[in-house]
Formats: structure tokens, C-alpha cells, sequence
């Protein structure tokens, strides 16, 4: 690996499941940096943390943080400056979906969705940004996605979570015009479908070749094409790009 992350602290939000927080989280190591990975899951997170460690020979810091609990996140920041005296870098991974025509969508699943989605990530950015603003440096990368930008009939019922992910965007590009005269970058990130092995429970062999063939690559993309963005914009490499919304679809969409 080049260690383009070298000595960076990195903060990662729902970090201990089988999808993209894990293995942003990884490859955030692997290049590097000191990482300290969060989850609402307190067992879950502790085992991944354990893992973490064993594999990138490093001591990973793991902490229940649930988005919804201003006490968790103020405690995990707080823990995480005691830790290592810095953060370099948040990666706002949290999220959640409930599908559901909108005519039928209650209202605790609007306010779940739209609480762990978008206002979890304004939480973890305002409590991160004291520190970063003191240090005089920082990048931030909040996921959105590409439901933020586009549905189809096969896609429907997600009012919620696209509404949450354009905020997200939206959020995202105000921030940066905030903070960026205090050297830090704020982007997000806007994976298309990203396969992870929960999905084979759901969907069936049809489904991954129509998903597939979709795709401008002729494949589905993994957790790992997230990771290599991630560890661009956060890395010194990135330095110049800020209030952007990166697409990672393997062209499934393609911004005009």
C-alpha cells in the first residue's frame, strides 16, 4: 500500500456491518491512518474492532455510536480526541431504508430514515468541525447516493431515503463553502447498487445479471470501489476538491 494516509485519525460511522462502513474502514488502515470505527451494534462493533486490529497490526478503537444519540456521538468524538488528539478524517456512513409508497409511509419510518441518513450526518459534521476548524485541516465524506439524484418504477417506494440522500448533497456543498477557508474538504460520495452478501438473501441469480448488465462496466461494483474514492478525497491527493458529489455507479448513471 502507499500509506497515503499515513498517521491520519479517521473517524467511521457504521463501520462493524458486512458493507461499505468495514471496508472503507480497512483500506482507510491499510493506507495508513489510525482508525476508529463506530456502530450503533455495541457487540458487533467491538468484534470488528478486534478484527480490525488483528488484521492491519494496529490497535483499532471501536465505539457504540448510535447517529440518533447526541450523547453517543459527542462521547465518541470525545473519546477519539482522548485517543489519539486529533481527527483528520469523517467518514458519515450511517443510513438506513424502508421501502414503502409514500402514500403508505408512517411517519416514524420518515423520521427514522431522515434521522439516521441526514440529520445523523449533520450531528457527527458539527462535532467534528470544532476540532478540525482548530487544527486547520480535515476532510469530510458523507455518503449520499444515486437515489439522490434519480428513481425508476423498480426503485419505488424509497420518498424517504431520496429525499434523505439529496439533502445529504445538498448539506454537503453547503459546508464546504463554510469551512473550507479552514483547510477542510466536505464531499460525499453517491455509490450506485454496491454488492454486499446480504443481498443474496433478498434477490436472486436474475436479478444480479439484469443489475449487472446495467452497468456501462458489465459488472456490479463492491465495497472496495467505494474504499479507493474514499481514500482519494480524504487523502492529500483530494486536497483541492471540496462540495462535490462523486458517483461511484460503474456508470449505471451518468451525470450530464
Amino acid at each position: 500500500m502507499s500509506q497515503r494516509l499515513q498517521d491520519k485519525v479517521a473517524l467511521v460511522t457504521a463501520a462493524a456491518g458486512a458493507g461499505m462502513g468495514q471496508a472503507i474502514a480497512r483500506r482507510f488502515g491499510e493506507e495508513g491512518a489510525k482508525v476508529v470505527v463506530t456502530d450503533a451494534h455495541e457487540r458487533r462493533v467491538g468484534e470488528t474492532a478486534e478484527k480490525l486490529s488483528t488484521e492491519l497490526g494496529q490497535e483499532v478503537l471501536g465505539l457504540k455510536l448510535d447517529v440518533r444519540q447526541q450523547g453517543d456521538i459527542d462521547a465518541a468524538v470525545e473519546q477519539t480526541l482522548a485517543s489519539h488528539g486529533r481527527i483528520d478524517i469523517l467518514y458519515n456512513n450511517a443510513g438506513i431504508n424502508k421501502l414503502s409508497p409514500v402514500w403508505e409511509l408512517a411517519d416514524d419510518d420518515w423520521e427514522m430514515i431522515v434521522d439516521i441518513c441526514l440529520t445523523g450526518t449533520f450531528r457527527l459534521l458539527r462535532a467534528v468541525l470544532p476540532s478540525m476548524i482548530e487544527n486547520g485541516s480535515g476532510a469530510i465524506i458523507n455518503v449520499s447516493s444515486t437515489a439522490g439524484w434519480q428513481v425508476d418504477a423498480a426503485g419505488a417506494g424509497q420518498a424517504a431515503y431520496s429525499a434523505a440522500k439529496a439533502g445529504v448533497m445538498g448539506l454537503t456543498r453547503a459546508v464546504a463553502a463554510e469551512v473550507g477557508q479552514h483547510g477542510i474538504t466536505v464531499n460525499s460520495i453517491a455509490p450506485g447498487l454496491i454488492y454486499n452478501e446480504f443481498l443474496e438473501r433478498i434477490y436472486d441469480k436474475e436479478w444480479f445479471e439484469e443489475k449487472t448488465h446495467e452497468t456501462l462496466v458489465g459488472r456490479m461494483g463492491v465495497a472496495d470501489d467505494v474504499a479507493g474514492m474514499a481514500v482519494y478525497l480524504a487523502s492529500d491527493e483530494g486536497n483541492f476538491i471540496t462540495g462535490e458529489v462523486m458517483c461511484v455507479s460503474g456508470g449505471r448513471y451518468v451525470r450530464g
